[in-house]
């Protein structure tokens, strides 16, 4: 595990994943543990920390709740408890703040060479990577209020980022590097006027740079700044700087044997891939950075070489290929390493007749230098050549090359440039700010206009454009030229014809580098016809190709299936496609280079043929996973169906868009249960519900199974029963006509009998016990115990039925009935009050769902064990289930599944006595539900809620007859047991405990079972007992159960 709070708090897991510690409290609480790894910290040093001046009442209690909150977001065993305190078991350098401090001081008792001198090198080296872990403010997001504790480790840490800043500025002019670092110190300088120690670093910094009359200048501004704030004058060092100007002595250092440019702007967001194309050049004497066009190869080995300067006693030599043409002579590329190395001829003592590269020999051979060979994939083959037999001659030669394909020579190191990294799409306005594609965007923007705002909405915006360009630094750059005649947002608008809008590229760069377009045409006419056809036939893929699907679609014009993958990799080789993936790897492109490749097939007119190729392919897998969704093996052909959800999705949509009612129908029916299990219900009804209305023929099998699963999608929560009845209605109509028997609509018969005779709702699904399919029967036997359920059977019969359904489907090992199962179960001992057993049950359930990934599902379920954890009286399980369920719902789009976290969320405030959240609350169900509302359950469900949060009787008296009409309009028996609590409540209210009492026991007699448990007719229940006293309040009870209801429904409705 590895806790980052040198800026936004991030905890990594070893796994690649990350833990979330909610709340100010607990990431005050982790910090603590965090700075003092592997010790013991007090708990009075814990309690001080995170409440300040103001502990709770009982403080010690309220520091273990924390802890045990904590322990639950971290792995098992990283917080240990100790008598006196609790410990974080965790190495010193898993920690950035402590790594920080540790490399500091590394760095400031002094790095030494081989011989123990003091080594200015080292200590840079040092520094800088310490520097590195800061990613913004210390703990910036963690919002501890009123700690001085905290609030003196976030000044303690800001200061030491200081000193280690100077330090390292110090470091770094001491081994030469002083006219580099010139932009980075006046910034510094700018943002800390009065800080002495870098003024004088920027003023030997220009000196360097032979800019001494600027150095002065800095000189006068900083005296006057100390002089008008603090009314003295400079310390006797940074006088001694100005002494030293004035005298000459601090002159500009000889420039070193190379010919790199100083640059005009910043490097940004590159500092770990110099570190690691440094150690790479340091072991391998040939490194190639490869990477597509505008990745930034060029600017990388120049600065990564700029860094080794003072390692390399010949220098670093940039050799610029771009202006050799393609297919060049091998000399050509000699004759440009000559020429960038500036020898002439008079100088290297050879006959001017000898071959280029025997003259470069000549020249190198006994030198330790560095030769960057800059864009070789044009002359790929001539370049490899070139490096193979230096390299072989020239012991002390190094070599830095940059390509958009590897070299291919035995030995060489390669290092992929990956775009610059992007914000998360949830990322926080600091954490976007802290993105390094979007410090480029800024910092370029910046550049040409001064008055570009950095607020939270400005900053999204920024995100979104350096996404559209898939964080690469070209595009970008481009992009940030725009913004000298349009704002951030209309760039961002106008992104979709990226190739017409980015044209507008610096004067001075190379022809393919001024546009966007040009970009990808060089790379486009490096291509074999092969390689351009499988190109721009990937681009009919959406979040890349697997190679069987990559076979079955990039083929034709003499491309065979076995010759995809060959090239395939030729792609991934020249920069252009991505292999991804830890088992078989997926083939994927840049958004841009797609972009590209799509237009290159509207070219090549194979726009139509290769969509229907695509739509083929994933409606054949689709179908052939269909049947497996029901089965053990559900798990490995939904993980399947996931990774090429967006193909599926896309090959959907263009069947609709393009009106072919029998292609859209036949994949809606392949993909309807992936849909439903695989978490995306909202698109699986959107993509249903408009694959139904395409005109057009369809086959009475295909319409069926449709059908049918628009059933499953419309009933499968709150959805209208006048529109489940309409599917149902058409489903068996066709059914009946095709005598198709998917395994679905065999649900259908009985749902048919249950429209037709609604009394035979109890053994409607009889008949279904005997179909040959054992998930069939083991559905009917799970709706057979839970009809028995909602009709208030009070006998053991519904629990028999729930619990053979869960054995059937768990010998079927089909996750989705074992959790529906196990939930009908733990709401029916629920009714019993036996709260901890059902929550265990939903656990269960939790775990197996989990396993199929059907989130909407799991937003249920977290919900409902929440509401039933409070019932068992365990808040902080109960508040943790909840925390669940809301950190689920921020992914999904599914109403019901939000509708009943918000109806959660509204029963756990109003039973903390919080009325106006749970109104709130209530309001979210509403505007969820839009048309649904009106439905008779519903109108039902939600009035019978607002009667108990309601302002006055009056209003409350309205809430429970319209709930109450509503409940008996839908016919319910568990529907309206629930609202009877509701009146009961009422007539409480209305100082009548007698008739409330009855009511209560109505409410048994529907529900099959007393819910005494229930925290509204306990408490309702409470005080009609010590009202009534217990005999009365027996007799009333049982005169309730047997009289029924509707008499004193009236009398409290009316008075």
């Amino acid at each position: 595990m590895q806790i980052a709070m040198l800026g936004p708090l991030e905890i990594r897991m070893d796994d690649g994943g990350s833990a979330d510690v909610p709340g100010a409290r607990l990431r005050g609480l982790l910090i603590a543990l965090a700075l003092r790894p592997g010790h013991v910290v007090s708990k009075a040093s814990l309690i001080d920390w995170i409440w300040g001046d103001n502990p709770p009442a009982d403080a010690t209690n309220a520091l273990q709740r924390l802890v045990s909150r904590l322990r639950k977001a971290l792995p098992a065993g990283v917080i240990e408890g100790h008598a006196d305190g609790y410990r974080l078991a965790v190495d010193p350098d898993a920690v950035d703040a402590v790594r920080f401090e540790r490399l500091t001081t590394a760095a400031h008792a002094g790095a030494r060479d081989t011989q123990g001198a003091p080594d200015a090198s080292q200590r840079a080296r040092l520094l800088r990577e310490a520097l590195e872990l800061w990613r913004g403010a210390a703990m910036q997001d963690v919002g501890l209020q009123d700690s001085e504790a905290f609030d003196a480790a976030v000044t303690r840490l800001e200061g030491l980022r200081l000193t280690a800043t100077e330090e390292r500025f110090d470091a770094e002019l001491a081994i030469g590097h002083g006219a580099d670092l010139v932009p980075e110190l006046t910034d510094l300088v700018a943002a800390y006027p009065m800080r002495e120690r870098l003024a004088a670093s920027l003023m030997r910094a220009l000196a360097a740079a032979g800019r001494d009359s600027e150095a002065l200048l800095v000189y006068q501004n900083t005296k006057e700044a100390l002089a008008d704030a603090l009314g003295v004058d400079p310390s006797p060092d940074l006088a001694a700087v100005h002494v030293a100007l004035l005298r000459g002595e601090a002159r500009r250092e000889e420039s070193r044997k190379t010919n790199l440019r100083a640059e005009l702007t910043s490097f940004v967001g590159r500092s770990s891939d110099i570190a690691t194309v440094r150690e790479l050049i340091g072991e391998h004497r040939l490194t190639t950075v490869v990477g597509p066009g505008g990745s930034g190869k060029t600017r990388l080995a120049v600065e990564t070489a700029r860094l080794l300067l003072n390692d390399l006693p010949d220098g670093a030599w940039l050799v610029e290929l771009a202006p050799v043409g393609s297919g060049a002579a091998g000399s050509e590329v000699a004759q440009a390493a000559l020429a960038g190395l500036g020898l002439r001829d008079s100088l290297l003592g050879e006959p001017s007749h000898a071959e280029p590269a025997d003259r470069f020999v000549a020249a190198v051979r006994e030198r330790e230098t560095l030769l960057i060979l800059d864009n070789c994939e044009h002359v790929i083959d001539e370049a490899a050549a070139f490096a193979h037999r230096v390299l072989g001659e020239c012991r002390g030669l190094r070599i830095l090359a940059t390509s958009r394909e590897p070299l291919g020579i035995i030995g060489e190191a390669l290092w992929p440039v990956e775009p610059l990294a992007l914000p998360a799409e949830d990322a926080r306005p600091s954490a976007i700010e802290a993105s390094p594609a979007v410090q480029l965007l800024r910092d370029r923007a910046h550049a040409v206009r001064r008055d570009i705002a950095a607020d939270a909405r400005a900053l999204a915006t920024m995100a979104r454009i350096c996404r559209a360009l898939d964080g690469m630094p070209l595009a970008i750059e481009l992009a940030a030229a725009r913004l000298r005649t349009m704002t951030i947002d209309q760039l961002a608008d106008r992104l979709d014809d990226r190739f017409r809008l980015l044209t507008g590229g610096s004067r001075t760069a190379l022809p393919r580098h001024r546009t966007l377009r040009a970009v990808i045409d060089w790379s486009w006419e490096l291509l074999s016809d092969a390689e351009r056809m499988v190109l721009r036939r990937l681009s009919a893929f959406s979040n890349g190709a697997s190679l069987e699907a990559a076979e079955r679609v990039c083929v034709g014009e003499g491309v065979e299936p076995d010759h995809v993958l060959e090239l395939l990799t030729a792609l991934t080789e020249k920069s252009l496609v991505r292999a991804e993936g830890e088992g078989e790897p997926r083939y994927r492109m840049s958004g841009t280079v797609k972009e590209y490749a799509a237009q290159r097939l509207v070219e090549a007119a194979e726009s139509h043929l290769i969509r229907h190729v695509h739509l083929d392919y994933f409606t054949e897998l689709s179908e052939t996973a269909e049947p497996h969704l029901r089965r053990a093996e559900q798990v490995e052909w939904l993980a399947t169906l996931e990774a090429e959800h967006d193909n599926i999705n896309a090959a959907m949509r263009g069947a609709l868009a393009a009106g072919e009612a029998q292609a859209a129908m036949r994949l809606a029916a392949a993909s309807g249960w992936y849909w439903w299990l695989g978490g995306h219900r909202a698109e699986g009804i959107e993509m249903l519900t408009a694959a139904t209305t395409v005109p057009g023929e369809v086959t009475d099998e295909v319409r069926t199974t449709v059908y049918g699963l628009m059933v499953m999608f419309v009933s499968g929560g709150r959805g209208d029963e006048h529109s489940a009845e309409d599917w149902i209605r058409k489903a068996h109509q066709f059914a009946q006509r095709s005598g198709h028997r998917h395994p679905g609509m065999a649900l259908i018969d009985p749902l048919i009998r249950m429209l037709e005779t609604p009394e035979a709702a109890l053994t409607a699904f009889e008949p279904t016990l005997e179909d040959p399919d054992p998930w069939v029967r083991a559905l009917a036997r799970l709706q057979m115990g839970k009809m028995r359920s909602m009709l208030g059977h009070s006998g053991p019969e519904a629990e028999a039925y729930l619990t053979a359904a869960l054995a059937e489907f768990r010998a079927l090992g089909e996750r989705f009935g074992i959790s529906f199962a196990l939930t009908e179960l733990a709401d029916r001992i629920a009714m019993r009050g036996e709260f901890t057993a059902a929550c265990e049950y939903y656990e269960q359930a939790i775990s197996v769902i989990t396993e199929v990934g059907a989130t909407e599902d799991l937003i249920r379920m977290r919900a409902r064990q929440a509401s039933l954890y409070w019932m068992a009286g365990d808040r902080d399980a109960s508040a943790a289930a909840i925390a669940e369920a809301e950190r689920h719902a921020e992914r999904v789009a599914w109403p019901d599944a939000l509708v009943e976290l918000a109806l959660a969320r509204a029963d756990l405030a109003r039973w903390a006595g919080d009325n106006v959240r749970a109104r709130e609350q209530l309001a979210i169900v509403m505007a969820l539900q839009g048309d649904e509302a009106e439905q008779a359950h519903v109108r039902a469900e939600t009035h019978h809620l607002l009667g108990f949060v309601a302002g006055d009787l009056d209003q409350a008296r309205e809430h429970r007859a319209a709930a109450y009409a509503a409940a008996t309009e839908a016919g319910l028996p568990l529907l309206i047991a629930g609202v009877l609590v509701g009146i009961a409540d009422l007539a409480l209210r209305r100082d009548d405990p007698e008739r409330a009492a009855r009511l209560l026991g109505a409410s048994d007699g529907l529900r099959g079972l007393p819910g005494r448990a229930h925290p509204d007719v306990a408490r309702i229940e409470l005080e009609a007992r010590e009202r009534l006293g217990e005999e009365r309040f027996a007799e009333a009870v049982r005169e309730g159960a047997e009289k029924g209801w509707p008499e004193s429904v009236e009398v409290t409705l009316a008075s």
